[in-house]
């Protein structure tokens, strides 16, 4: 299976405002944004950036999103199959040799 690039950058944070702030300052636009926390900036072509806000004492990450084909099934460890989002798309979870995960991100079918 072969995905197609980086779709996008998932990133948690415990300030919302002040994140979305950084990356704005740094070229990106806000592209929406929601009522519990969460949106997505977008700089030109480039891959996006989801933001969503996570209470104080949850360990903050970024996880890059991985751009799918739509009907893939990858010969390496699924942690979560396919399933369809609230936003419109499909995600999937897969693990690496060294234990990371990877979401990978396909329309939906």
């Amino acid at each position: 299976m072969a995905t197609e690039g980086i779709e996008g950058v998932y990133v948690t944070t415990h300030n919302w405002g002040k994140t979305a702030g950084f990356f704005q300052e740094l070229g990106y636009a806000l592209d929406f944004r929601t009522e519990d926390g969460s949106g997505m900036l977008r700089n030109g072509d480039s891959p996006y950036v989801v933001l969503v806000e996570v209470p104080d004492g949850t360990e903050l990450g970024i996880q890059l999103v991985l751009k799918a084909p739509k009907e893939v099934e990858p010969d390496v460890e699924v942690v979560t199959p396919f399933e369809d989002t609230h936003y419109g798309t499909r995600e999937m979870i897969v693990r690496d040799p060294d234990g990371r995960t990877w979401n990978l991100q396909a329309p939906r079918a």
